[in-house]
């Protein structure tokens, strides 16, 4: 197959993310299967304008706020330019609404829809722009095929009015050989819990902080490490600050992958109070390492997380819940190893290899019609 490709943006972009991430490990196994995959995405100051990114030939056209209004103009040139045999684009932002510019076999890859989590993150018209840019997606994309990759993001996309013949969930993998438990299992004490991912304010962070305010009413030796960066990262650190947590939060910034798989480890559990997620690719990557998440019940994450078997749900927003949730976990190492346990072998049941497969048996079905 030749597979022209779009994404916002591509894996060595500074704001790459899990959408990034779950992007290059399917096309780059795509390329190890004896395919083309070349992708059109924007860039960032000082980005070569054209690179090979783990296979895949990359190029890049304006920058992060810049590609909506360039994007569409250079996937048509990359259509003018030679032959393909579908055309692919990652809706993880704002759609581009390629299928109109040509008839070739289409599939849209859909990691979550944003709806009306937008005016969670976006001041209000920008948070409408993206609400009212999703809404012709079942039109628009009517003959498309649909890479969904989670159940949530599949029923969101069916109550929008795409038919559910249409749409395909292909679970993400994980590296199971790199994401392992540490050594004897062995934990921080006192107990610490963890947050990785980006530092937005739709993902819910400070629900985290405000319930281990709320935990350490009963046991003052809690903590919460935070790794990760984004534009919320002041306000967080200001309200850790605040509610006289200081010291009890440590904020790492960006982290290295090793470093990632460490802080894993040693937490009793990993929390994750987004109000809707795709998959919830951090929580399979903890239980890899054999660490339990504490979730909010929520679109996506409700699909990663197997309540009371590889961790908890708690209602989204309710830091009462989740601060005795944590608080039962740290008085209880056993319950920690096996939830901990479960959710490695749940985790392990996923591949890249397994989705990168499913990948190409969906493509190649869109293009033989």
């Amino acid at each position: 197959m030749k597979i022209l490709a779009t994404n916002w943006q591509d894996l060595e972009n500074p704001h790459a993310g899990g959408a990034e991430l779950h992007l290059f490990e399917l096309m780059q196994r795509l390329v190890g299967l004896g395919h083309q995959v070349h992708l059109v995405c924007s860039g960032w100051p000082g980005a070569a304008p054209r690179a090979v990114v783990h296979g895949v030939s990359v190029e890049r056209h304006g920058g992060r706020h810049s590609f909506a209004a360039l994007g569409r103009g250079a996937v048509r040139a990359a259509l003018g330019r030679e032959s393909w045999d579908l055309v692919l684009e990652d809706i993880n932002k704002l759609p581009l609404y390629l299928p109109t510019l040509t008839p070739l076999p289409f599939c849209a890859v859909v990691p979550h829809l944003f709806g009306t989590t937008a005016f969670d993150e976006a001041p209000w018209p920008m948070a409408a722009v993206v609400a009212a840019a999703e809404r012709p997606i079942p039109r628009v994309y009517r003959r498309a095929g649909f890479h969904a990759i989670s159940e949530s993001t599949r029923d969101d996309l069916v109550a929008r009015g795409v038919p559910a013949d249409r749409v395909r969930v292909i679970h993400p993998g994980i590296d199971c050989r790199a994401y392992t438990p540490a050594a004897g299992l062995d934990r921080a004490l006192p107990p610490t819990f963890l947050y990785v991912g980006r530092l937005k304010r739709y993902k819910g962070v400070e629900v985290a902080i405000r319930a281990l305010h709320l935990a350490r009413r009963q046991r003052a030796d809690l903590s919460l490490d935070i790794a990760g960066t984004g534009d919320d990262a002041a306000r967080l650190v200001r309200l850790a600050r605040d509610t006289g947590l200081a010291d009890a939060v440590r904020f790492h910034g960006f982290v290295t992958e090793d470093r990632k798989r460490e802080l894993f480890r040693k937490a009793w559990a990993n929390l994750f109070p987004s109000p809707k997620e795709g998959w919830g690719l951090t929580i399979i990557e903890a239980a890899a390492c054999g660490t339990p998440s504490i979730a909010s019940d929520s679109p996506g994450l409700r699909d990663s997380v197997r309540d009371g078997v590889t961790g908890y749900l708690v209602p989204h927003g309710d830091a009462e819940v989740l601060a005795a949730r944590m608080v039962e976990l740290a008085a209880d190492p056993g319950t920690v190893t096996r939830l901990g346990g479960e959710a490695r072998r749940a985790a392990c049941t996923w591949s890249w290899d397994d989705a990168a497969a499913a990948t190409e048996a969906h493509l190649l079905e869109l293009i033989a019609g």
